[in-house]
């Protein structure tokens, strides 16, 4: 087994341990406001994302720094990675609680975990493909991701995908 197919089942197991335990750290940091820009506060899709998105980004992190110089694109793997998992999550969650007409948590944990396997099988394939690749568009909407979680979180559209099902 090579490197890359390592690191993405090592990062696969660490993301989905860390999102587990993340689901639980706002409550127990007593709903502490700064911890809830980063960790679900409710149970809305949208916070669930979280679970997905900063688990992986500390991964992100310590690849970058592993990796870059061997995989120029790690980042740009990482990011499209992210993308594809968040994007799982609402898709597979909102089919099948609209066929049911209500969610069940074992089917919603089930997601998570596809979730985390779609993105690092996206990360797999595009470090697999490496070329010199700095997307800055990549960059900017992974950013803009990490804003939207934070001012999404104090300032929350009433839409069906911020309400708690």
């Amino acid at each position: 087994m090579n490197q890359v197919k390592r690191f993405c089942i090592l990062g696969a197991v660490i993301t989905i341990v860390l999102g587990v335990v993340s689901h639980f750290v706002y409550d127990w940091t007593g709903q502490n406001f700064l911890v809830g820009l980063f960790f679900p506060v409710n149970e809305s899709t949208w916070e669930h994302m979280k679970l997905v998105y900063f688990p992986m980004l500390l991964v992100t992190l310590v690849a970058g720094k592993l990796f870059e110089e061997k995989y120029p694109c790690i980042y740009d793997a990482m990011f499209l990675g992210t993308f594809a998992g968040l994007a799982v999550i609402p898709v597979l969650f909102y089919t099948y609680s609209g066929i049911l007409g209500f969610n069940v948590d074992w089917l919603n944990i089930t997601i998570y975990v596809i979730s985390i396997l779609v993105a690092y099988l996206v990360v797999c394939f595009v470090v697999s493909d490496c070329k010199e690749r700095k997307s800055k568009l990549i960059r900017y909407i992974y950013y803009a991701f990490l804003l939207a979680f934070m001012v999404f979180t104090v300032f929350t559209p009433k839409i069906g995908l911020f309400a708690t099902p």
